[in-house]
């Protein structure tokens, strides 16, 4: 990693100042990141912070993307790689979204602090939308649903992921369980 005086470009020190983004809310939690916060924290100079992210909204949510960009990467390459069977893809795509919960509390901090913003909620509609999509796609070679069928079983099952993934934040579950929990429902949403 170039250090905080070498000159990046402007992609290269967006990326370095999520990074520091990233580790400021991992270890203090998201309260702590601020524009300032982060550029002491990044050695750089405020209005290269503020040229990047104008916010601390836009902070939160460019930080946001990006760990829901890195999460889904990872469930795709994970897909690409299984076993083209249901029970393979069902436990795949319940494996990607619990450790995604256990590896990335940031994800969680931050829509936390973003509690209540009209652009957070528009932006997790899309991603939602898209992560529906995602899975739908990968189940439809196992499914003898309409599309529409499917694409609603997959909003419930991903409701319900979420309510498992609550259970392990509140050490009620442990992610074995819980992954075992989802292929489950999985599985069971393919059938008619």
């Amino acid at each position: 990693m170039a250090s905080p005086s070498t000159r990046l470009s402007k992609a290269a020190r967006r990326e370095q100042l999520l990074d520091a983004a990233t580790s400021i809310v991992r270890t203090r939690g998201a309260d702590d990141l601020t524009l300032p916060t982060l550029a002491e924290a990044a050695q750089v100079s405020r209005p290269i912070v503020y040229d990047h992210f104008a916010t601390r909204h836009g902070l939160l949510l460019a930080l946001y993307l990006r760990l829901d960009d890195q999460y889904r990467t990872r469930l795709a390459q994970a897909l690409q790689d299984a076993d083209p069977t249901a029970p393979e893809v069902a436990r795949v795509m319940s494996e990607a979204y619990f450790t995604c919960a256990t590896d990335m509390p940031e994800l969680t901090a931050i829509s936390a602090a973003l509690k209540g913003s009209p652009a957070l909620e528009a932006t997790q509609h899309d991603l939602l939308d898209h992560y529906t999509n995602l899975m739908a796609t990968a189940l439809r070679p196992h499914s003898r649903l309409t599309a529409e069928a499917l694409r609603l079983r997959c909003v419930g099952t991903l409701g319900a992921a979420e309510a498992i993934a609550a259970e392990i934040n509140r050490g009620r579950a442990i992610t074995d369980d819980a992954v075992t929990a989802l292929t489950k429902l999985i599985l069971s949403a393919l059938s008619h």
